[in-house]
């Protein structure tokens, strides 16, 4: 499912709400969609369900430890922002960490730190995005908000 299908499926039905209650079912599915992203972070699978490229090795951590701290940081609510309106719901990163955020998300390069001179390609990790259980509780939240 798609969000054109998922629009063209409830989109009626919203817009006959008045929009006030448009924007606290928006605020209520954006939180709901921030819990499921910092779970699926949490758990390092992609929207399908895939997981997450494994990190290189550190020469300077202990083994078992990368895998917990991977993103733990940036799934917090401090970092994972939601947004919600009228006409819409949004969760995004907030502005500090968009750039580390973009470069995991679509695999691209960056330089690891300044000191280093040469750039480092990072696999794609995908830290947003709906999975199929999404697109499910979005449809179910807005049936139930109107019945």
């Amino acid at each position: 499912m798609s969000i054109a299908k998922l629009e063209a499926e409830l989109g009626a039905l919203l817009q006959k709400m008045e929009p006030a209650a448009r924007r606290g079912l928006a605020r209520d599915i954006a939180h709901q969609l921030r819990q499921s992203q910092q779970k699926r972070i949490a758990a390092q699978q992609n929207p399908d369900g895939s997981a997450f490229a494994p990190r290189k090795p550190q020469l300077r951590e202990k083994k078992g430890v990368l895998r917990r701290r991977m993103f733990a940081k940036l799934r917090t609510a401090k970092w994972l922002k939601v947004e919600a309106s009228a006409t819409g719901a949004a969760v995004s990163f907030v502005d500090q960490v968009e750039r580390i955020v973009r470069v995991h998300q679509y695999g691209l390069r960056d330089r690891f730190s300044p000191r280093i001179a040469r750039d480092v390609e990072y696999p794609a990790r995908e830290l947003l995005g709906f999975s199929p259980q999404d697109y499910e509780m979005v449809r179910d939240k807005v049936i139930d908000f109107l019945s």
